[in-house]
């Protein structure tokens, strides 16, 4: 099969790949369409030789083999991959029975991601789409869920305030997100005018520049000078900066919840968020939490009509061009925001 790769000196090219053999347990699913997430921009900025599997983990597809022990009425089926966790996961050690895929002990070894023409993940991990999702849905439940899995662990209440530092495809699902669970008033850091406009689009009350000290002001404005309830670091990287941000942005014994990569160790100074006894939460992908999987909540989000997320997919390249998704997709003057691969 053809497949994407990062060649090791700043490009995507594309190479054959062997076609992937189901194990016991194992979907193959044909990719219809993978998202290139901001971490697999900064993943090949940081590496120093080429890839030897493809990436993507924001994938969707038509599962077009089994392996033994899984339902042959499988093949056929229209699904999101759970990629990083459950598709990959023993689903019989500790953290897999308590539904905390993403911490298995002892997972399968990935055998390649969703810049290829197909990809193997066990079957547990491929949840039905509606028939209603087109391609582009497909491959925004998992930012979706990691967004939904943030806003569950940061123990939302409704009609709490919400602050959101970054505005790329986590920090915009992270909004649909908090709107869909009741959040009361939305507050986002943008840095480009599509972000900002399609944060407000998907229920944001403001967005505003994180330069300076306007969105502290804004928040400060709106809740009596105490600061949001709840705040969403979605930047992450190699800068303090949004960590800083994330604490005078939120109350005393407010929630910071972590989403963002930080790729490097930092200096942070903990005496602020320990005066004001904040809790700081990291979350990390998806699971179950109250019996309900963040996959199937994202599901059920896009499969409702009302809410408008797939409007962030701005460019869809197929797979011989993906050196041209990438670049579209770092270079924010071409007006992307969210970028795709899409395979017929």
């Amino acid at each position: 099969m053809k497949a994407g790769f990062y060649d090791g000196n700043g490009q995507m090219i594309i190479q054959e790949h062997p076609d992937p053999v189901p194990d016991d347990g194992d979907a193959i699913v044909q990719v219809k369409a993978t998202g290139i997430c901001g971490s697999d921009l900064l993943m090949n900025n940081d590496k120093e030789q080429a890839d030897e599997l493809p990436a993507g983990h924001e994938v969707t597809g038509i599962i077009a083999d089994v392996g033994v022990g899984v339902d042959r009425q499988m093949i056929g089926k229209r699904v999101a991959i759970e990629t990083i966790g459950q598709g990959l996961a023993c689903s019989t050690c500790w953290y897999c029975r308590m539904g905390q895929y993403r911490q298995c002990e002892n997972k399968a070894q990935a055998e390649g991601g969703g810049f290829a023409e197909y990809i193997k993940r066990k079957a547990i991990g491929c949840y039905e789409i509606s028939e209603s999702m087109t391609w582009d849905e497909g491959a925004l439940v998992e930012p979706l869920a990691v967004s939904i899995h943030g806003i569950r662990r940061g123990m939302m209440n409704g009609g709490e305030t919400v602050a959101i530092l970054g505005a790329g495809t986590i920090g915009l699902t992270a909004v649909l997100a908090a709107r869909q669970l009741g959040a009361g008033k939305i507050f986002i850091t943008a840095r480009h005018e599509q972000q900002a406009a399609m944060a407000l689009s998907l229920g944001a009350d403001y967005a505003c520049s994180p330069e300076g000290e306007e969105f502290q002001d804004l928040i400060g404005g709106h809740t009596n000078g105490r600061g949001a309830d709840l705040t969403v670091e979605t930047v992450g990287g190699k800068s303090n900066t949004t960590l800083i941000q994330s604490v005078e942005s939120t109350r005393m014994q407010g929630r910071i919840v972590i989403l963002g990569g930080f790729r490097t160790p930092l200096q942070f100074d903990w005496l602020g968020p320990l005066l004001k006894e904040q809790s700081i939460i990291f979350s990390s992908c998806y699971g179950i939490l109250n019996g309900y999987h963040d996959y199937e909540m994202a599901i059920n989000m896009l499969s409702n009509k009302s809410n408008s997320l797939s409007n962030i997919v701005t460019h869809k390249y197929p797979l011989e061009d993906i050196q041209q998704g990438f670049e579209c997709a770092y270079d924010k003057s071409t007006g992307s925001i969210k970028v795709q691969i899409h395979q017929e």
